[in-house]
């Protein structure tokens, strides 16, 4: 059986890609005629967020209070929480294909940039990932849909909370990623592609597995250690021999 092919092409061409110091030149020019007001804004949110930090941090020392733990707990995981919500009410972030490049806004990028400091900082998440149930209560205000009795390790990569949906009993293995985006140099500019990730009841997910967007994982689906699903695959448990034969002779489509 053959595995479910994606209907957009997302895999990196080598000879057609630029070189190293054209992709340089390439990611300046995105940053000066691609940045708008918002964008710039939110591009020191993660700066805001340490000073709070650190701020709060400092009171604490200087005059313990419930007040001043209180706003150490808002700014590291309340904040940015509050403002994704608002963002994502006036710019959501819409599935499909779109450039980086240009002076039209990216709901995406200003979503990554709320979610930085948990990539930063991935031990913040990792805090609730040992407290039953508060993880997948962490995503679902996010916006991402979870499902009840999954298990998350302590130490996994998830890079857009709220760009999930999770159902019954999902057991996640160690150092897992989750890749709801992906971005690629194409013709001058910066082409990102967004899609869900759907993972449906009993899936059990290998160390180290890497799911890409648009991925679709069937219920009661076994995937071994050291798998990738490339963007738009669905997967059972039939076609999972198939995808591992496959990608011991080609390069992974997620580099």
């Amino acid at each position: 059986m053959e595995t479910h092919q994606t209907e957009i092409d997302l895999t990196p061409q080598p000879p057609s890609l630029p070189g190293k110091g054209e992709q340089i030149v390439n990611q300046m020019k995105v940053e000066r005629q691609g940045m708008t007001w918002l964008s710039a804004l939110l591009a020191f949110f993660p700066t805001l967020v340490m000073l709070l930090v650190g701020g709060s941090f400092l009171a604490i020392c200087i005059s313990p209070s419930i007040w001043a733990i209180s706003l150490l707990l808002f700014s590291l995981y309340g904040l940015p929480l509050l403002i994704y919500r608002i963002h994502s009410w006036f710019y959501p972030v819409l599935e499909g294909i779109s450039y980086l490049q240009g002076k039209d806004y990216s709901p995406w990028w200003g979503s990554h940039q709320l979610q930085a400091i948990y990539v930063a900082f991935p031990a913040l998440e990792t805090i609730l990932r040992v407290i039953p149930g508060a993880f997948s209560l962490w995503l679902r205000l996010w916006g991402s849909k979870v499902g009840a009795g999954v298990y998350w390790t302590p130490h996994l990569e998830i890079a857009d909370r709220g760009l999930l949906e999770i159902g019954d009993r999902v057991i996640f293995g160690h150092q897992v990623g989750l890749y709801p985006h992906i971005i690629k140099p194409r013709k001058q500019d910066l082409m990102l592609y967004v899609k869900k990730i759907k993972i449906r009841d009993g899936v059990f997910l290998g160390a180290w597995n890497h799911l890409g967007p648009g991925v679709v994982v069937q219920a009661e689906t076994y995937i071994p250690v050291f798998t990738h699903v490339y963007p738009n695959q669905t997967i059972d448990q039939s076609k999972v021999q198939t995808l591992l034969a496959k990608q011991q002779h080609q390069p992974s489509k997620l580099e």
